[in-house]
């Protein structure tokens, strides 16, 4: 019998086969950075209005938030006060935790708001809770009174990928024959959507991402 020859990292042959960088364990100061990002924008405060607010300067409040710094404790005092938060709380996101977020079939959110047009049905199969991207997935169903629409327009990136039946979708100034299995990836900020339905109802997953609104 052959033996099973041992990797020299645990976990090698887990490894994807995705570019992105290993994540490696958090810092307290990238924790803390990120907890007074968060209450900062929640409270709809700028940097600029928390670093007053703090009598810190702008540099140090951006610093921290990038957690490229350790604050003294007056400071983080300080932030806590300006912030109305009690200072433990600041530390509250040190423990790992990272975002999940789990939607069962059919339970997506079903999505009414401008640029929803007539037959297309968005169903939000999730939500990303932080972080400086924002990342939208929706279920795409095109029915068969569905109206073509190519002027979407929007900041990120999109991601197509078909499921069933048959469209014609265009992309600035180029028509793309989209079938069960097919994607497209694009820079949304083109014009785009679907100019003809060649086989409804057709459904498809449509992952959008984009950066996160800074306050």
């Amino acid at each position: 019998m052959r033996s099973a020859q041992a990797h020299p990292f645990p976990g090698a042959d887990l490894a994807t086969v995705s570019n992105a960088p290993r994540d490696g364990a958090q810092t307290l100061e990238k924790a803390l950075g990120h907890q007074v990002r968060t209450l900062r924008r929640q409270r709809n405060l700028s940097a600029s209005e928390l670093g007053q607010a703090a009598s810190i300067s702008l540099g140090m409040v951006s610093k921290i938030e990038n957690g490229q710094s350790s604050p003294s404790l007056s400071t983080m005092n300080s932030l806590a006060r300006a912030l109305d938060v009690p200072l433990s709380s600041l530390f509250s996101t040190f423990e790992e935790k990272r975002d999940c977020s789990y939607v069962e079939r059919g339970k997506g959110v079903i999505i009414e708001r401008r640029g929803t047009k007539v037959g297309h049905i968005y169903e939000l199969l999730g939500a990303s809770l932080g972080g400086d991207l924002v990342v939208e997935p929706y279920l795409i169903a095109l029915e068969d009174d569905a109206e073509p629409y190519t002027t979407f327009n929007h900041s990120g990136i999109e991601l197509i990928y078909m499921l069933t039946g048959e469209v014609l979708y265009r992309h600035s100034n180029h028509d793309y024959n989209l079938k069960p299995g097919d994607s497209l990836m694009f820079d949304s900020a083109g014009l785009h959507g679907p100019v003809q339905y060649i086989r409804t109802p057709s459904t498809y997953v449509a992952v959008i991402i984009y950066p996160r609104p800074s306050l």
